[in-house]
């Protein structure tokens, strides 16, 4: 079965050439044309994957992400001529999945997009739920349990924490939790995951969990 890639993208030249490029490559591909109903277009498209410009008719590319990350975890790819810092780090908080300025290198978006298609099917198709120090960690549901209590997270939240229960006991660099929540080290301001990891951690001490996520001091990070 072919991988739905739905394009948001109001330039018609650039939404020609991706539409192009990706049928191209064995994607199943659609496009929006009515920029008013790009919520019900991904609810009844249902992609794997969306490519989302930031500037857009109606509501921005930022409002159309934090719409989907109410009901959908499917990766997100800003592609966009916006590409000042802060609108890397608002497209980061906001759960998007990378952050690619036009103009854009072809082959580096392919396999950008490869790349996250890979890490969303392999924490969708995995079940597992991870234990240490007492702590349960839900993939599929993505809560995590302490003491009979439960707390929802975030797609970020749960990788981040799947990442750091994968390797429990171990230090987790800081730049290698980048790469593996966005792909490129390059693209995440420091600061974007020092606030995850603060969410994280407020999380974590209302259902009781403290001191649970260690700071190794210019390390990285360790449960």
């Amino acid at each position: 079965m072919k991988q739905r890639i739905l394009i948001v993208e109001d330039d018609l030249t650039i939404q020609t050439q991706l539409k192009n490029l990706l049928s191209g490559n064995g994607y199943e591909v659609d496009v929006v044309s009515d920029f008013s109903k790009v919520i019900e277009q991904v609810k009844t498209f249902a992609p794997h994957l969306v490519l989302l410009d930031i500037k857009l008719p109606g509501n921005s590319g930022f409002d159309i992400c934090s719409q989907v990350r109410t009901f959908s975890e499917i990766p997100i790819i800003f592609v966009t001529s916006s590409n000042t810092d802060m609108d890397e780090l608002n497209s980061i908080m906001l759960g998007g999945d990378a952050f690619i300025s036009k103009p854009y290198n072809t082959a580096i978006l392919l396999a950008k997009i490869a790349s996250l298609l890979r890490k969303a099917n392999a924490i969708a198709q995995t079940s597992e739920v991870l234990v240490w120090n007492g702590a349960t960690l839900h993939l599929e549901s993505g809560v995590i349990e302490y003491g009979g209590q439960t707390i929802e997270l975030t797609k970020n939240e749960a990788k981040i924490l799947y990442y750091l229960f994968k390797n429990a006991g171990k230090i987790c660099p800081r730049s290698d939790i980048v790469d593996f929540l966005w792909d490129n080290q390059l693209y995440v301001d420091d600061n974007a995951l020092s606030v995850h990891i603060t969410r994280i951690r407020e999380k974590l001490v209302s259902i009781g969990l403290t001191d649970f996520i260690k700071t190794k001091h210019r390390q990285g990070y360790m449960i």
